[in-house]
């Protein structure tokens, strides 16, 4: 059982405690206090004395705190991996994946912070600036709100404020008040590695406390519903701040004829099922053409029947793990449900396993379609619905009809037929040949179109939008008066007329009166 913890912003005791149970045997393994606006505005007020200093600091000094970081992180990696798998009920396996994202996300903006971010020299063809040298700086904006998710306590958490700090900015991270204590952890990582005093701060609380750092935050990185994403973006328009929004999902993936049947289940199993199949990259729909239907259909059945399910032990106990979210399990039964009374047929699972945890059996569905709840809504939980079409067309149209669009897979031996129908598809990710893989390189954009989101993770777009641009135009040699100065002349505006006309080549000269 985790330490019990009962910490407001800043460490004070609270009035208020939050539950934190392990979804996987019921048991509470925790509690946080659910922090006030007062509270959370002064964490705010914290984090702005202390990011100046912060952010006078030069890349290799940040960098030199997340080697620090990186290397407390790895050699606690056995603590970091009990806790999360005791809060969030997930296989050791996918807490894993989280720390080894986290250990290269801190390597990689150590390294690529100080070039993405350095002054951009700029060059006009103007000839109305000559003499002049002009370059664009970017600049912290400030405090960077963290509003995490509950299904990667770690990863979609923590993760998104190692890029906000790489960029000079004091990070103040919200987790789940489902899964608070891994953020708990990074903050005691951050004193044990000597990082400065306020600069990286958690405050636990659910909705309100959420509600709280979006009112005072200069900047929102959310990841969660839809629903609540399009809350924070109206409320960061109300206060002119940016946000990064990272929504849902309900990823396609299309077989083609020509795939490796082999590779196609693999890879559609681990996208599918991976986190129990509670990530907004899951895999939750896939389309197969008709040609290798029911050879993709049978091996894909036999191999859902391998998959283990049930609480986490050590490493190769249970491929999925508990469902963490409560409201999340009845989600996923009603999609199950509403398939089936729909003519769905379920080849493997259906139903919710006994408990005392919280789980539902890795199910797959056949004689699927776009009427179903399944096929439209994001499910978030251990199911895939697999439904035959004629041919790639017919499946680029059903992809692309969802109001979804974060990323999408084409499986197919023939690469660059793959290429052209990927490049069709409205996601803002697409993989060949793989599932979710794209995640951990950290150089390669990722984000949303239509409801899955607004911005992008990783990328240069990933650390640039945790600041502001500013323009700086230098005249190096100024005259006492330039043509275009008041009081004006005549003639200086024939001039600048005749010169506009030979730049930019109008066949007749304007006569001026």
């Amino acid at each position: 059982m985790a330490e019990i913890r009962t910490l407001t912003a800043g460490g004070a005791p609270a009035d208020t405690h939050i539950a934190v149970d392990n979804p996987a045997t019921g048991a509470v393994v925790g509690h946080v206090s659910d922090a006030t606006a007062q509270e959370v505005a002064q964490a705010i007020a914290r984090a702005r004395r202390a990011q100046p200093d912060w952010a006078a600091l030069d890349a290799r000094s940040r960098a030199e705190y997340f080697t620090r970081a990186r290397r407390w992180l790895l050699s606690h990696r056995q603590e970091v991996t009990d806790l999360i798998v005791e809060e969030n009920g997930k296989a050791r396996e996918d807490a894993i994946v989280e720390i080894v994202y986290c250990a290269g996300a801190f390597a990689h903006w150590a390294k690529r912070a100080r070039r993405l971010l350095a002054e951009t020299r700029i060059r006009s063809l103007s000839p109305f600036v000559l003499g002049r040298s002009m370059y664009t700086r970017r600049v912290p904006l400030g405090v960077v709100g963290v509003i995490g998710p509950w299904n990667n306590p770690l990863l979609n958490s923590f993760g998104d404020a190692i890029p906000a700090l790489a960029a000079g900015n004091a990070v103040v991270l919200k987790p789940s008040e489902h899964t608070p204590l891994t953020a708990l952890l990074m903050e005691r990582m951050a004193h044990e590695c000597g990082w400065p005093e306020d600069v990286f701060q958690v405050v636990t609380g659910a909705g309100a406390t959420g509600q709280a750092l979006v009112d005072t935050a200069d900047f929102v990185m959310f990841t969660g519903s839809t629903k609540t994403g399009r809350l924070v973006a109206a409320r960061a328009g109300e206060r002119l701040i940016p946000c990064s929004l990272e929504l849902g999902g309900k990823d396609a993936l299309v077989v083609l004829a020509d795939a490796s049947l082999e590779r196609a289940v693999n890879v559609t199993i681990q996208g599918a099922l991976s986190n129990g199949g509670q990530m907004c990259t899951s895999v939750e729909r896939v389309y197969v053409e008709e040609p290798v239907y029911d050879a993709f259909v049978d091996l894909l059945r036999e191999r859902f029947q391998q998959v283990t399910s049930g609480q986490p032990g050590g490493l190769g106990s249970v491929d999925v793990g508990a469902m963490t979210f409560p409201p999340q399990l009845a989600t996923v039964e009603d999609h199950v449900d509403d398939a089936v009374r729909k003519g769905a047929r379920v080849l493997v699972g259906g139903r919710p396993a006994p408990g005392p945890g919280r789980f539902f059996t890795p199910t797959l569905l056949v004689d699927v379609d776009h009427g179903m709840k399944c096929m439209r809504e994001e499910t978030f939980g251990p199911t895939l619905p697999v439904m035959k079409v004629a041919d790639a067309e017919e499946a680029v149209r059903l992809v692309n009809d969802s109001s979804y669009g974060l990323q999408a897979t084409v499986i197919g031996a023939n690469t660059k037929r793959a290429r052209r129908l990927a490049e069709r598809l409205q996601a803002g990710c697409v993989t060949i040949n793989d599932a979710q893989t794209n995640y951990m390189a950290l150089g390669l954009p990722m984000g949303g179109w239509k409801d899955s989101g607004l911005g992008v993770r990783h990328g240069a777009e990933g650390i640039r939008k945790y600041t502001k641009l500013q323009a700086v135009s230098i005249n190096r040699f100024p005259l006492r008066r330039d043509l275009h100065m008041i009081p004006y002349d005549p003639s200086a505006y024939r001039l600048i007329l005749r010169l506009v006309d030979f730049m930019y080549g109008t066949r007749r000269p304007h006569r001026e009166q």
